[in-house]
């Protein structure tokens, strides 16, 4: 159980206040001005870059917590170092080619390239990928724990505490906010981890108190779950949270060297989070809930005060990334499927098609929370379906080299969402051990890359005269 002293109860209610007074900051758009609503103008400097970038990246807390504590050191090594190694690769040869281009989001590239389908079927596949579901479910749980309220007037409290605001500031109150979110999140688990090295132990202690294999950082895993791992941070390249940013960076380099900078605070804060999980582990050797890790952990060290801080930090980490996922779900909804289906339909229109979006994704995320109510479960089949169909096609809406025609590119975003599926509910009834392990992404991954690579022939071929 979780007990909040009334000062603990006073410094959480200041922050959603606070949190609550910034998104409200900015003034409305002028009317028919879609990139200010969508992307901030296009104007968005270096550090107001690196903060939402970061802040944005952390969403999952509590599954770090999950992962740290059953594993130790191998959470950073499939949680942090892949996405670090892509991320870079991201800047260096996508981010000013994205910001050049002047779009708004993935759809808009695919569909330039392949063609009207792939850019209607790949506006589906994103509005499932940036579904705000699990990260509105921890929010919501953190709420319920401390307030002492159902999961579900939770998590509508989750959505306004998170996503009101969004509905008059748009992109710059989801901008503000995960400035004022980024400091928080670091001050929280800073403070915590100092607390641990004074009051609980030292390095000497974590020897001591840890199985050895959670010091290790392969933790006595086989290299394909390693690999599986360093796979599933392919989405990296088909995060439309990184392509709207460089969308709406003010020019190519800031795009560029914002997420390479943004790396050296992901490294920073990764090393406070698994550090905690260290702790949590060596301190709580037998929690039936790793999930609560965290809260438990904070429970057992921080005394009034330093308690709500901490709880504001895990606040702060979620909702960082819960508002910006439910803008690019609102703004996936307003501008790829309404403004391009709905005929005669006026660009000065999607501000409010957008605004239609983030009440229509507050409703199906609260569903999908409530009914579902696993973070792990909504976030494997989300990746495991969705980003199989659309990888490889960005990488060839950006490189001609790798490009495939259109008829390709549509059989490759239908198969690889209907291989992961079908291998999803197949796998566990064959007979073979070794083929029950192979995820249902990687069955996407190789049917789309066969799919790929076939088409890359087929496309580099010179068509013959009759």
């Amino acid at each position: 159980m979780i007990s909040f002293s009334s000062f603990d109860f006073i410094i959480v209610s200041v922050f959603f206040a606070i949190l609550f007074l910034i998104g409200f900051l900015p003034k409305k758009e002028q009317k028919g001005n879609s990139s200010e609503y969508l992307l901030a103008g296009r104007n968005v400097g270096l550090f107001l870059f690196i903060m939402t970038n970061v802040s944005t990246w952390y969403g999952g807390i509590l599954g770090v917590g999950e992962f740290t504590y059953r594993y130790g050191l191998l959470s950073w090594v499939t949680q942090g170092l892949p996405y670090y190694i892509f991320a870079i690769l991201f800047a260096i040869f996508f981010a000013k080619k994205i910001r050049s281009a002047e779009l708004f989001t993935i759809p808009d590239k695919l569909e330039q390239i392949y063609g009207r389908s792939v850019g209607i079927f790949s506006s589906v596949i994103v509005f499932i990928l940036v579904s705000p579901a699990p990260y509105l479910l921890m929010t919501a749980s953190l709420i319920s724990m401390i307030f002492n309220i159902n999961l579900l007037p939770a998590l509508f409290l989750s959505f306004i505490v998170s996503g009101i605001y969004l509905l008059k500031g748009g992109y710059k109150s989801d901008l503000y906010t995960d400035v004022f979110q980024f400091f928080i999140m670091f001050i929280g688990f800073i403070l915590i981890v100092y607390i641990s090295f004074t009051q609980v132990g030292d390095l000497n202690y974590l020897k001591q108190n840890l199985p050895q294999e959670h010091l290790s950082l392969t933790s006595n895993v086989s290299p394909i779950y390693i690999l599986v791992w360093f796979l599933i941070a392919l989405w990296t390249f088909a995060d439309p949270g990184f392509h709207q940013r460089c969308y709406a960076a003010k020019n190519g380099n800031i795009a560029k060297w914002g997420i390479i900078i943004s790396v050296l605070f992901m490294s920073l804060f990764d090393f406070l989070t698994t550090t905690t999980g260290l702790f949590a582990r060596a301190s709580l050797p037998n929690l039936a809930n790793p999930v609560q890790s965290f809260p438990l952990y904070a429970e057992k060290i921080l005394g009034s005060g330093m308690k709500g801080i901490f709880y504001a930090a895990m606040f702060a980490t979620i909702i960082s990334t819960l508002n910006s996922f439910i803008f690019l779900s609102a703004t996936t909804f307003g501008r790829d499927f309404v403004f391009k289906l709905k005929k005669n339909s006026a660009v000065e229109k999607i501000p409010s098609y957008t605004r239609v979006g983030l009440l229509v994704t507050a409703l199906i995320s609260i569903l999908i929370a409530y009914f579902v109510q696993s973070v792990i479960t909504i976030w494997y089949l989300i990746g495991s379906i969705c980003i199989p169909g659309i990888i490889f096609l960005v990488f060839g809406a950006y490189y001609e080299r790798i490009r495939i025609s259109k008829n390709f590119a549509i059989t490759e975003i239908i198969g690889g969402v209907a291989s992961s599926v079908i291998w999803f509910f197949v796998r566990e009834k064959l007979n073979s051990e070794l083929l029950q392990q192979i995820e249902p992404m990687i069955a996407g991954l190789l049917f789309v890359f066969v799919v790929h690579l076939i088409g890359i022939i087929n496309f580099r071929q010179p068509v013959s005269s009759s």
